[in-house]
């Protein structure tokens, strides 16, 4: 099961996009736990993620995000812009999942 966390300023558009991850990783036979949250919600989250992904608008948290997570064995990426705003579920799990290879 590979955990996945989609993190961005509030959490209500990467919400969206956790739904239309969830529907393609169902229809692919992926196992994944995928959860979307705020930022601030994260540094306090305990679910297990292996791959924390950033909204667009919250790449700015890039450099320090990989600073602390990826140390802890986690990948941290930017969501890809085009990918985002249209809500391509399929696209950003394939990118996601590509993270662990």
């Amino acid at each position: 099961m590979t955990n996945i966390t989609l993190v961005c300023a509030a959490g209500m558009s990467t919400s969206m996009l956790m739904t239309k991850m969830k529907a393609s990783a169902e229809k692919e036979g992926i196992q994944a736990r995928i959860a979307a949250m705020s930022e601030s919600k994260f540094a306090t989250c305990t679910e297990p993620t292996d791959i924390l992904l950033l909204g667009p608008q919250v790449s700015y948290l890039y450099e320090s995000m990989k600073g602390t997570y990826e140390p802890k064995g986690i990948k941290v990426a930017v969501i890809n812009m085009v990918d985002y705003g249209m809500m391509n579920g399929e696209k950003v799990l394939e990118d996601a999942l590509a993270l662990l290879n």
